[in-house]
C-alpha cells in the first residue's frame, strides 16, 4: 500500500507503479481518523517519507506496535520553534519506537532536541540521490523534441507556483528578444492551475501549445503547456536548461536532482528550504546557478544559452554531485532488513 497526500502523488503513484501497488490517501490528522485507517489497513510496518511530525498517525503505529520508520527523515529548521511550543506532545509521540533515519547530521540533532531516541535515531543520507532514471528517457526526449518542439532553444521552467509564472514569462519575453525561436516548457506544480497559467501566457501575449492537445509547435508557438501529470522527466529529457520552480516564491524549492540526474544545468531561486542540504551542496559545489528575480532569470539562462560549453560544464557539476551521494538506500535496507525481512512480510 502506498500513502499519498495530494492528487498530484496519487497521480505519480499510477504512472509508475500502474495496478502493481495499491493507493490510498493518508488519512486526516485526527484520532477517528487514523482509527479507521489501521482498522482497514492494519499493516506489519509502516515507512513514512519525509515527513514532519504527524502526532496521531504515528501514536496510532505506537499503540499497534507497527513499527514505524521515517525514512529521508527530515525537520526544517522553520518548524522547530512550533514544535518546541508542543514539545510535550512531540516528545510522547516520538516515544514510541520510531526509527529515524535522517537525510543529514542536521536533521538528526533537530529530531533528537525534540525527544527523539539516540539509539534509534541514524543518519542514512537522502535517498533523492539514488533517483533512477526511467528506461529510455533520454532517447524519448530527443524524439519528443525531433516531433514536437524542432529544432530550436529550450528551456523548462517545472513545478512553477501562483506568481512565479508571471516572472518567468517577464523573463521569457526577454530572452526572446536575443533568441527569437525560443521555447519554454512551462509545468505548473498543481494540475488545477493548468488553464489559468495558460490564460495567463496567452494574456501576456505568448501562442501556447499544451501537451493534451496533441499539437506540435510551430514556428509561432513561444509556450509549451505542460499539462499532464508524470511527464517531467520527458520534458527535462527534451530541454537544454532547466528551471525548478517553488523557488522564487518562498513555497521552498522542489527537487534540484530531477534535473541534475539527466546533465541539465539547473537554475533555481533562492528559496530552498524544503531541501535545504541538498540545495547548499549545489550552492557549496556551483552546480547550479542561483537568481533572485525575473532579471537574473533572464540574464543566467542567456547567459547559459549563448554559452553551450558553460551550460555544459554546470550540467556535469550536478550529474557528478549527485553520483557522490548515492547509497542512501543501500544503508537503508540495511536498517530495515531485521523489520522487514522475515519471510510473508506484507508491509
Amino acid at each position: 500500500l502506498v500513502t499519498t497526500v495530494t492528487p498530484t502523488g496519487a497521480a505519480r503513484v499510477r504512472a509508475v507503479f500502474g495496478d502493481t501497488v495499491q493507493h490510498s490517501y493518508i488519512p486526516f490528522e485526527s484520532p477517528s481518523a487514523v482509527n479507521s485507517f489501521f482498522d482497514s489497513v492494519n499493516p506489519e510496518a509502516a515507512l513514512i517519507m519525509e515527513t514532519e511530525i504527524w502526532p496521531n498517525l504515528y501514536r496510532g503505529c505506537g499503540v499497534r506496535k507497527v513499527p514505524l520508520i521515517l525514512v529521508s527523515a527530515r525537520i526544517s529548521p522553520r518548524s522547530i520553534p512550533g514544535y518546541r511550543r508542543l514539545l510535550p506532545l512531540i516528545r510522547e509521540t516520538l516515544s514510541h519506537g520510531i526509527i529515524i533515519a535522517a537525510q543529514s547530521p542536521a536533521d538528526a540533532e533537530r529530531f533528537l532536541s525534540l525527544g527523539a531516541s539516540p539509539d534509534r535515531t541514524w543518519v542514512t543520507g537522502n535517498i533523492k540521490f539514488d533517483i533512477e532514471l526511467p528506461p529510455g528517457i533520454r532517447q524519448q526526449g530527443a524524439e519528443f523534441r525531433n516531433a514536437v518542439i524542432g529544432q530550436r532553444p529550450v528551456w523548462i521552467a517545472a513545478s512553477t507556483h501562483d506568481g512565479e509564472e508571471a516572472l518567468v514569462l517577464a523573463a521569457h519575453a526577454v530572452l526572446r528578444r536575443q533568441f527569437p525561436d525560443l521555447l519554454l516548457i512551462l509545468v505548473p506544480r498543481h494540475p488545477e492551475r493548468f488553464a489559468e497559467v495558460r490564460g495567463l501566457a496567452e494574456k501576456t501575449g505568448f501562442t501556447v501549445v499544451s501537451r493534451t492537445a496533441g499539437n506540435a509547435c510551430d514556428a509561432g508557438t513561444s509556450v509549451f503547456l505542460g499539462d499532464t501529470m508524470g511527464e517531467v522527466p520527458l520534458f527535462y529529457a527534451a530541454s537544454d536548461v532547466a528551471f525548478v520552480g517553488g523557488s522564487l516564491v518562498t513555497v521552498g524549492g522542489h527537487n534540484l536532482l530531477e534535473p541534475a540526474s539527466q546533465g541539465l544545468p539547473v537554475v533555481t531561486g533562492p528559496h530552498l528550504f524544503n531541501s535545504q542540504d541538498i540545495a547548499d551542496l549545489f550552492v557549496k559545489l556551483q552546480a547550479c546557478r542561483m537568481v533572485h528575480d525575473e532579471h537574473e532569470l533572464a540574464a543566467v539562462l542567456a547567459d547559459l544559452l549563448a554559452n553551450p560549453d558553460k551550460a555544459r560544464e554546470l550540467g556535469q557539476k550536478g550529474q557528478a554531485l549527485l553520483e557522490q551521494n548515492r547509497g542512501a538506500l543501500a544503508r537503508l535496507l540495511v536498517l530495515l532488513e531485521p523489520l522487514l525481512g522475515g519471510e510473508g512480510s506484507r508491509a
